[in-house]
């Protein structure tokens, strides 16, 4: 299999010490770093565990024959000076540009054939719209960075999964009234879609879908609402038709129970697509955040991340967990492997 790329991150932030901790404890095997040199050894020198050779790559495939216990690093061309000099936990556009430089070559790298997948460690929007750069976070920029000359950006889904569940969203970073009017048949429609394709099912082949409704309890027949009725049915429907398993809409305070894959039970779904951010992120993140993965179906490769920040306020102290990160890579590794 081709290596996977581990993009640092914020510089400033605890991607740099996640991204070594995982190949300290032997989870990162087979990645290559896309980031500065001198940010990985200042991480390296924050705890014991962390302390491993950093090993400059020009190219991915250069990452096999380098001594083990090696972790190697493939630094874009034209990084900003002094990084490893800046403070830990603060904003600097330095540290935002860093990371877009990062996102660009490991990009590049994984259209050219030269990587399975790609994971992010954590980057801080404040830091990117510093930096001038004109998109708001990683997704957008990996649509943009993805769509083929004068095209459109490709129609992306976040998910967000564990071990017990995997919940697909519809809308995300809109404020609620907002959200509520973003739900339409061609959103719902498109998601379903997304979905089917990007998703596996536990077992494998394609997933069985659930969709969750967006009133309370599904719109009860039209008395608390009806989204169900006009919009989200006749596209399950629709879907349906082009050979989706997709069903419901469920209601959204329960269906999440039946779709928790635990011990001893057996889910009759795969996956949930959610109306709205926090109906969907609410169940999966209490189950536990230090092993969330945040997925971008619809790209044109895999693109995973870990489901948490930059976490500044712990920056530099050496005690940042690695769970998320690790979960993240394995993700990758096991949507990647099918296309390989």
């Amino acid at each position: 299999m081709k290596p996977l790329l581990l993009t640092m991150g914020d510089a400033a932030g605890i991607g740099p010490e996640i991204v070594l901790r995982a190949f300290a404890q032997g989870q990162a095997a087979g990645s290559v770093v896309i980031g500065d040199a001198a940010v990985l050894r200042r991480a390296a020198r924050l705890a014991p565990p962390l302390a491993q050779p950093i090993a400059l790559v020009d190219e991915p495939a250069d990452a096999a024959g380098l001594p083990a216990g090696c972790v190697p690093v493939l630094q874009p061309a034209g990084l900003p000076q002094g990084l490893a000099e800046l403070p830990w936990g603060r904003v600097d556009a330095r540290c935002g540009a860093a990371a877009a430089a990062c996102i660009r070559e490991a990009v590049a790298r994984v259209q050219a054939g030269q990587a399975a997948a790609i994971v992010t460690a954590p980057i801080h929007k404040e830091a990117l719209h510093a930096a001038g750069v004109a998109f708001p976070g990683h997704t957008e920029m990996l649509q943009a960075l993805a769509a083929a000359p004068g095209a459109p950006p490709p129609p992306v889904r976040m998910m967000l999964a564990n071990d017990e569940l995997r919940v697909v969203l519809v809308t995300i970073h809109l404020a609620l009234r907002r959200a509520i009017d973003a739900v339409t048949f061609d959103a719902v429609l498109h998601t379903l879609r997304i979905t089917h394709q990007g998703v596996p099912g536990w077992a494998g082949g394609a997933p069985r879908i659930a969709v969750a409704g967006l009133n309370p309890h599904a719109g009860e027949g039209g008395l608390f609402g009806d989204e169900e009725q006009a919009i989200i049915a006749p596209a399950i429907a629709a879907a349906r038709a082009e050979g989706i398993d997709a069903s419901g809409p469920y209601p959204p305070d329960t269906v999440f129970m039946r779709a928790r894959r635990r011990t001893g039970y057996v889910e009759p779904f795969d996956v949930v697509v959610a109306m709205t951010h926090d109906h969907g992120l609410i169940p999966v993140k209490y189950l536990g955040v230090e092993q969330g993965v945040n997925v971008t179906l619809g790209l044109p490769f895999v693109r995973t991340s870990p489901d948490h920040g930059t976490a500044f306020d712990i920056a530099g102290r050496g005690v940042a967990d690695a769970s998320s990160l690790a979960a993240a890579i394995a993700t990758a590794r096991a949507m990647a492997k099918p296309l390989a």
